[in-house]
């Protein structure tokens, strides 16, 4: 079956300071459940100017207590990978994630862009959709899919929360219209 989550919000900050803060956004005390993130690959097409990079984030496992009785879902720690493609020169950059843990089980990605904002070019917009699915775990699938979508939705409503809390402090108050 599956479940998606779609999350839209325009940031009124340059798109330059938005992925900077983008970048910097965990570990954060505002989101405990990020342990620590880790690029382990970069580089720069020299033609296009594009940066790409790849990142590791390590997260504490929020399954519930309750849902952890089943011995795939014990582990302490979650792996999620991020690709990311900045285009600096067309100010958008594209995210891809996914989670490393439990493949063989449930498949999470995220899809999401940065952009310059249509309605104001010192505005930023984002677009992300999430999807969860969950196989091979029985009677198990619905109720591990409701959670997810339930986690995804409240972790973009965090994280935007978060970027808000991280733009005002670099950056002051946001851009007028």
């Amino acid at each position: 079956m599956g479940v998606s989550v779609d999350v839209h919000q325009v940031y009124k900050y340059p798109f330059e300071q938005v992925v900077a803060s983008f970048l910097r956004k965990y570990p954060n005390p505002m989101d405990k459940n990020v342990l620590s993130v880790k690029i382990t690959e970069e580089k720069r097409d020299e033609s296009t100017g594009v940066i790409y990079r790849k990142r590791i984030a390590i997260c504490q496992n929020v399954v519930p207590e309750i849902l952890r009785k089943v011995s795939i879902l014990k582990v302490p720690n979650i792996q999620l990978e991020e690709e990311s493609w900045l285009n600096p020169r067309e100010r958008n950059m594209a995210i891809r994630s996914h989670c490393l843990t439990w493949t063989q089980y449930a498949s999470m990605k995220e899809e999401s862009v940065f952009r310059e904002s249509m309605e104001n070019p010192n505005w930023t917009e984002f677009i992300q959709r999430g999807r969860i699915s969950v196989t091979g775990a029985g009677f198990l699938n619905c109720i591990l899919e409701t959670f997810a979508s339930t986690f995804l939705r409240q972790g973009a409503q965090k994280g935007i929360r978060i970027m808000e809390m991280l733009l005002k402090e670099q950056c002051g108050a946001p851009v007028a219209e």
